[in-house]
């Protein structure tokens, strides 16, 4: 199983990271993908990954919640290090999120597609967080609909008519996590709709602990609980839910090694 989204490098793992880490690989996980946060997330994320260096992957951006004023230079930080290192296996967590705050909407559209531009450059999968944005993000993305740009729709709990707008991106696949064991979900029903060749798991840890293990800190370990919910939703073992979700993993990640 590979766990494409995780944030182990933030201090809720401060003292227990090794048996995290553990616990994930004797679960099955063989690989983590780390999305990083804004500037100030980048050195324990490089240090996470140059630490368990082939289990778990860095990738670079600026979170939309991160966004303010200075936005451009932190942007321009960021591009000068994915510039010189070849770390970085993708462009994330960039988006949209207007769910607490939208004072800095102009702002986030902006740095969004300054971020889907690197996604070109430097030929590196897109890992968008989207929060009371649809709208927005799907005219954003929009003019690249027809270019080489890919990428993970990442903890996608949107409804039908926003799953079927967001399948028109063909090189997109949509991140599943802990919330589709949520009894309050409609997200198994959505998933009906969804291929599977075009899932991938996540955990999404330490945030959206899957049941049984809601309200407690989340790990990678717990995305067993999310394969095992596919599996029943898909009609399908388990084994042919973590075979076909890493084939979709590498397939968007070309440069996962």
């Amino acid at each position: 199983m590979i766990d494409t989204h995780t944030h182990l490098f933030t201090e809720e793992f401060d003292n227990d990271r090794h048996e995290v880490i553990s616990r994930a690989i004797d679960a099955g996980v063989t690989k983590m993908l780390l999305p990083n946060i804004d500037l100030s997330s980048l050195k324990p994320l490089k240090k996470m990954c140059d630490e368990f260096k082939g289990i778990c992957f860095p990738m670079i951006g600026l979170h939309p919640t991160e966004i303010g004023n200075e936005y451009k230079s932190h942007l321009n930080a960021l591009e000068k290090e994915l510039s010189t290192n070849s770390c970085y296996v993708g462009v994330g967590e960039v988006g949209l999120d207007f769910y607490w705050d939208s004072t800095y909407k102009k702002e986030q559209i902006d740095a969004f597609e300054i971020q889907i531009e690197w996604s070109l450059k430097y030929d590196l999968p897109l890992i968008i967080h989207s929060r009371n944005s649809t709208e927005e993000l799907y005219n954003v993305l929009l003019p690249y609909k027809e270019s080489k740009l890919r990428g993970v729709f990442h903890s996608f709990v949107g409804d039908e008519s926003e799953a079927k707008r967001l399948l028109e991106f063909e090189n997109f696949v949509f991140g599943i996590n802990g919330v589709v064991t949520f009894k309050k979900s409609n997200l198994s029903d959505v998933l009906k709709n969804i291929p599977l060749s075009r899932v991938v798991l996540e955990t999404d840890s330490p945030y959206l602990a899957p049941v049984p293990y809601r309200g407690k800190r989340n790990e990678s370990s717990y995305v067993v609980e999310i394969a095992q919910k596919l599996a029943s939703i898909y009609d399908s073992s388990f084994s042919e839910i973590i075979s076909t979700t890493d084939d979709n993993v590498l397939r968007i990640f070309k440069n996962l090694y």
